[in-house]
């Protein structure tokens, strides 16, 4: 990995910071590519549980480096490096995290709407600005409108505008927003990373591959999915320990 994107490990929790501040850490090629590297790595990890993404600098992410784009407009491998990023959130079975500080605009947002919690600060800014430059943010439509609803996310492609972090809470893009969200993200990181392993996975996968399926079969898929975290040691082991404690007597002798 290069020094575009520090990784930490802090127990169970994965740490991603892009790193090209000078640049407001806009996703050129190499920085995309240990980006999907890391998150993919990551995911395949079974000692990682969570993630946590956040910035360098002054920015989250000011969307794509357009100085690199303007000489690659017709790569097919930088579109597939492209795809494999902002669709990490429909793909990924293991949490992602994102603490975002000031601007989050373009790929910016699309980064920040596939995860899948998002704590702001107050100052952050998000914003689909590709229409300014004669461009429709088609690649990260998706992850917005699953974000935010396919009406709000039409309208925001539309118009570019930029928005405050307030109104993404509003929009459900954000979920917190908090004066230090690195912090704030790494807290809910460990709670995650807290749970069962299994449970979160097979969750999220149940999510992500009800998409576009019919009720039939994403029943079948839950009932699948859920028979085999029935089965699991660690609930079986949940289950006991819950039992235990609402049967056994409290330390001073009085009732439940």
């Amino acid at each position: 990995m290069s020094s575009l994107l520090d990784s930490t490990r802090d127990g169970r929790v994965l740490h991603l910071t892009l790193n090209r501040p000078d640049k407001r850490n806009a996703l050129n090629a190499a920085l995309c590519g240990d980006l999907v590297d890391a998150l993919e790595s990551a995911a395949a990890d079974a000692a990682i549980h969570a993630i946590v993404l956040t910035g360098a600098g002054k920015s989250f992410c000011a969307g794509m480096d357009l100085a690199e784009i303007s000489g690659h407009t017709e790569d097919p491998v930088l579109d597939d490096l492209h795809e494999r990023l902002f669709t990490f959130g429909a793909r990924l079975s293991t949490p992602v995290i994102a603490a975002v500080h000031g601007a989050a605009l373009g790929g910016g947002t699309g980064l920040a709407a596939n995860c899948h919690i998002l704590v702001a600060a107050p100052g952050a800014t998000f914003g689909l600005t590709e229409i300014r430059l004669g461009l429709w943010p088609f690649l990260v439509f998706r992850a917005c409108a699953a974000a935010m609803g396919e009406r709000r996310a039409i309208e925001l492609s539309l118009t570019g505008r930029v928005f405050s972090a307030a109104e993404a809470r509003d929009l459900a893009l954000a979920h917190e927003i908090a004066e230090d969200p690195a912090g704030r993200a790494a807290e809910i990181a460990r709670q995650v990373a807290a749970f069962s392993p299994l449970a979160i996975r097979r969750g999220l996968d149940c999510v992500h591959q009800s998409r576009g399926i019919g009720a039939s079969e994403s029943s079948a898929l839950a009932r699948a999915l859920r028979r085999e975290v029935f089965n699991s040691p660690g609930f079986q082991a949940g289950i006991r320990a819950f039992l235990a404690g609402r049967t056994a007597k409290p330390s001073n002798g009085g009732t439940e």
